[in-house]
């Protein structure tokens, strides 16, 4: 492994391929706020984050477990809908205490299209990010919504209604209705803007 005396190991982040140290130098010396979304299986995380020499400081962030406790999100928090309500909730926050831009910082894209939709719902609130629209998906508008989510439930419901059981179990333990994640999104988008 090691190629003589001078060699030296790299940080522990870049050996586990978390950290790009090149492409977040140049985020920090832009100087401006980053927008900072990640995604696990099952959540999505957005923050409106400021370099310090001390280190970063976050100066607003949703996770969207808020979702179910602030305003009672009955549906999947790993979706395409529940990452746009993170996002645009977050812009809010963001406008609210008086940030008006912010550069993408999505790390090691993993979860593509989820990043993509919160970084959708984040500039849907008003707040200014340089990135081009030719960087989301086609069809975005359609999918953040949930219209594909709901047709697929609707479909499998009629065809075969265990595996719609099985499939949603997550949602319907919650007495959420897959078929209506349409409705639902619209009525928190809503919900969302009269609280925040």
């Amino acid at each position: 492994m090691a190629k003589g005396p001078k060699y030296r190991v790299p940080f522990r982040r870049r050996r586990e391929g978390k950290t790009n140290y090149h492409r977040r130098l140049k985020l920090i010396q832009s100087r401006r706020n980053r927008l900072v979304v990640r995604c696990s299986n099952k959540h999505t995380i957005v923050q409106v984050v400021e370099s310090k020499i001390e280190g970063d400081k976050i100066l607003t962030h949703v996770h969207t477990q808020q979702l179910v406790k602030d305003f009672n999100w009955k549906q999947n928090l790993g979706n395409l809908p529940s990452a746009y309500l993170a996002g645009y909730l977050c812009g809010l926050r963001a406008k609210k205490i008086g940030i008006s831009d912010a550069i993408v910082d999505v790390g090691i894209l993993v979860h593509d299209n989820r990043v993509k939709a919160a970084v959708k719902g984040f500039l849907d609130a008003g707040i200014e990010v340089p990135v081009e629209e030719s960087w989301f998906f086609n069809g975005i508008e359609e999918r953040i919504k949930g219209v594909h989510i709901a047709e697929y439930a609707k479909q499998l419901k009629k065809e075969n209604s265990n595996l719609y059981k099985k499939k949603f179990s997550a949602v319907l333990k919650k007495k959420g209705d897959p078929t209506k994640i349409d409705s639902d999104f619209e009525k928190i988008l809503k919900e969302i803007e009269s609280k925040v």
